[in-house]
């Protein structure tokens, strides 16, 4: 029976793998981002073990059922965690996500601690109590929004300012009762005497000022307020700690000279002052608030100060409402065909919402001050997310029902600001599984290493495949030399489309497939042989051990390939990335297999020297099989 692959081409697979070889190479020098010079465009991009940087994993859990977070939840959460990582300034640094419930952090060059991160996305709804402008000027008795009129996150989480010292006729953002009846509403205006407020807190009767009792703190945060305090000098601290409200530089130089040290303290110092200091002292910027240490601002006991859109400085008060109150958001249309966020409470944050809005629309002068009030002249409630202020509506009146933000929303704005609610309504929390710190000089290191240990691995097989298989050997050294320019050239085009980057366990996974091609030679080799020992000519056994051979390649490398890929599923961090290397290494020890081993294998049985038995390295076997063809079996050798 004539071999199946007795009548190949073999030019034909060669050229495909050519043509595969000048499309990858093409993509590696001009396309995917490719700049700089040619030794540029052929770097890979290596992984933070190789370059020295810090690689955190955070794992999402749920403390409710255990289930995975949704994927919209866990891309939110993604985005609100990159922010805070950005917020170190670090350059080129990666948040992703990883299966279904991993974020992975990864800052090059420069080792950070990111534990803090992690923290779960603290929500808080915070009567706004005083505002001024970003240099703290008290704003006009009416702040307004911009022009759009519209309180839409930007693409970084913040929302645009919705205060500003020029009038506007736009109609900024308001919180109402639902329009969708049967939940309940807008109850009537009570008094200050016949309202009930909050267990949380008292209702205010006082202006919020400097003589506001501050909760007792640590004492390393009072260390920490002293240190401040000698940073600044006791003229710049007495001047802070002697402030009712903003005052106006301008018509105070002396003060503004006094003041002056405030503004070189960092984000961190900025923290751990007293939330009247912050709003009151004017050269307290929004910029140094709005990049203090996730979690700074989070103590619902506490009065603290945030800013919208890097513009707007507001007095907050104590959070009444939090996150985990809220039970959905929802971007809709109304009756009116614009677009609002629905707002849907618990019930036990139902009546925390009930009694925040019943004491800010007590608006006798005692709810908020008139540098806080809207468009309307009601008091606003600010949306606090970790440092950020995503939205500040009006409230309307008494909201005892399911509630709605209005403003001139487009439907992409408002289910940004839905989606923020919702976050902050997760019982998720993230646990910590792998963070890796390495130095520049230790990733250098471990490159050299790992590509010492590549390269004394494929030695050694080549070595043994020389000494072993003779011109068979040549085989051997072309296929792996093809392998490492195919994986070579792979590494480069999914670094810059993907992003994967080469870590050493990933060069670890490079190294463990050399075994496995080393397995699918040794196979087709040895089944060349059985078939010469069977008393076939080296020109004919080499297509019957190549059909026969292939099933037994072909299973073996599956089943590398789905070990990788369940691997791959079921892991994180660097160990993904080993799973990754070993899978993908295989696929194209597979792809040199069918294009170039039997091709070229084929091209060699047609030469004489591959008929020399010293040569060929099939000497001892074509002796023993003239032997045995003599004693026992002359027929097949003479049919051969």
């Amino acid at each position: 029976m004539a071999p199946p692959q007795g009548q190949m081409r073999p030019g034909r697979q060669l050229a495909v793998l050519a043509g595969i070889f000048v499309v990858l190479y093409l993509l590696v020098f001009f396309a995917g981002g490719a700049k700089g010079s040619v030794m540029d465009r052929l770097e890979p991009r290596l992984g933070l073990d190789l370059v020295g940087g810090t690689r955190l994993t955070l794992e999402a859990k749920n403390s409710v059922d255990g289930r995975a977070p949704t994927a919209e939840n866990l891309e939110e959460a993604r985005q609100i965690i990159e922010n805070r990582v950005n917020a170190f300034g670090v350059a080129e640094a990666e948040v992703v996500t990883e299966g279904n419930r991993n974020i992975v952090i990864s800052l090059p060059g420069e080792n950070r601690d990111l534990t803090d991160v992690g923290t779960p996305a603290e929500l808080r709804f915070r009567k706004v109590l005083k505002a001024a402008d970003g240099s703290g000027v008290v704003t006009a008795p009416v702040p307004t929004p911009t022009p759009s009129g519209s309180a839409s996150p930007n693409p970084s989480g913040s929302a645009s300012p919705s205060g500003s010292a020029s009038p506007s006729t736009s109609a900024s953002p308001k919180v109402t009762a639902s329009s969708s009846g049967g939940q309940g509403g807008m109850a009537p205006t009570p008094s200050s005497s016949a309202s009930p407020t909050p267990s949380t807190s008292a209702s205010p009767t006082a202006s919020p000022s400097a003589s506001t009792t501050e909760e007792p703190v640590p004492a390393s945060v009072e260390e920490q307020r002293k240190a401040v305090e000698q940073k600044v000098g006791a003229a710049a601290w007495a001047a802070a700690s002697g402030l009712q409200a903003p005052a106006d530089l301008s018509t105070d130089p002396s003060l503004a000279d006094k003041l002056k040290p405030f503004s070189t303290l960092s984000p961190q110092e900025i923290a751990v002052l007293p939330a009247q200091t912050q709003f009151n002292v004017p050269t307290i910027s929004c910029e140094q608030l709005d990049k203090r240490p996730p979690g700074s601002i989070t103590d619902p006991k506490q009065q603290t100060v945030a800013c919208e859109g890097g513009a707007a400085k507001y007095l907050l008060d104590q959070a009444k409402v939090l996150g985990t109150d809220v039970e959905d958001a929802s971007a809709v249309m109304d009756q009116t065909n614009a677009w609002v966020v629905s707002l849907n409470f618990t019930g036990g944050g139902q009546d925390k919402w009930t009694g925040l809005t019943r004491e800010a629309f007590n608006n006798d002068g005692n709810a908020c001050d008139a540098s806080a009030l809207g468009q309307d002249g009601k008091c606003r409630v600010a949306v606090v997310l970790d440092n950020e202020i995503v939205s500040s509506p009006e409230i309307q009146g008494v909201l005892t029902g399911d509630s709605q933000i209005t403003g001139s929303f487009t439907q992409q704005d408002a289910s940004t600001l839905a989606g923020q609610l919702r976050y902050g309504a997760l019982p998720a929390t993230f646990e910590q599984q792998e963070q890796q710190n390495v130095s520049a000089t230790l990733g250098a290191s471990h490159l050299r290493a790992g590509l010492l240990a590549a390269g004394i691995g494929m030695l050694l097989v080549i070595i043994y495949a020389f000494f072993y298989y003779r011109l068979l050997g040549s085989v051997i050294f072309l296929s792996l030399l093809l392998s490492a320019l195919l994986v070579f050239g792979a590494l480069i085009v999914l670094g810059r489309t993907i992003g994967f980057t080469v870590t050493l366990a990933g060069i670890a996974g490079f190294i463990v497939s050399l075994g496995v091609a080393a397995d699918s030679f040794v196979i087709y080799f040895e089944r060349l042989k059985d078939e010469i020992r069977e008393g076939r000519s080296p020109r004919s056994a080499v297509p019957r051990a190549w059909a026969r051979a292939r099933r037994t390649i072909i299973s073996a490398n599956a089943i590398s390939i789905l070990a990788a890929v369940v691997l791959y599923i079921v892991s994180v961090g660097t160990v993904k990335g080993f799973a990754f290397a070993l899978g993908l290494a295989t696929v194209l020890d597979l792809v040199v297999v069918f294009l170039f081993r039997h091709p070229i294998m084929t091209m060699f049985a047609r030469t004489q020297a591959f008929l020399s038995p010293r040569v060929s390295g099939l000497g001892r076997v074509l002796r023993t099989a003239e032997t045995e063809g003599t004693t026992t079996r002359p027929s097949r050798v003479k049919e051969a």
